[in-house]
């Protein structure tokens, strides 16, 4: 089963969208962990290894979706993290999407995204995890 860590980095409050993410993922047979509110870059790259996730989504209302990804890929990086895909949701603009990619995030999905199209990357790109 793949297992998706949902975080919510940063100081947006906003989680609707997130645990709505969440459910869908969980209908679709995934298993989910869900960080809550304002984790940091470091505390997200713990609980993915705690937990032995496949799958990293982080959740970005604020704007600051940029730094933030470079910092959990930090992160990962210096927790030994390599196996993990990030992926990145919420208010991003499509001109950030390539800056996204190169820092190493495997797909951008903006509010607008289709849900199953969410569980479809993951499952297509992580659901044959060998963990």
């Amino acid at each position: 089963m793949v297992r998706v860590l949902i975080a919510k980095p940063g100081l947006d409050g906003h989680d609707v969208g997130a645990k709505v993410v969440c459910r869908a993922l969980i209908d679709a047979g995934m298993e989910v962990i869900y960080t809550g509110l304002r984790k940091t870059p470091e505390e997200i790259a713990r609980i993915a290894s705690d937990e032995d996730v496949d799958v990293v989504g982080l959740s970005v209302l604020s704007g600051a979706h940029i730094s933030l990804a470079e910092n959990v890929m930090a992160e990962f990086r210096k927790n030994g993290i390599d196996d993990v895909m990030l992926i990145v949701g919420g208010n991003i603009p499509s001109k950030d999407y390539a800056a996204l990619e190169k820092i190493g995030v495997a797909k951008v999905f903006g509010t607008s995204a289709n849900l199953d199209e969410i569980a479809e990357f993951i499952k297509t790109n992580r659901g044959n995890s060998s963990r």
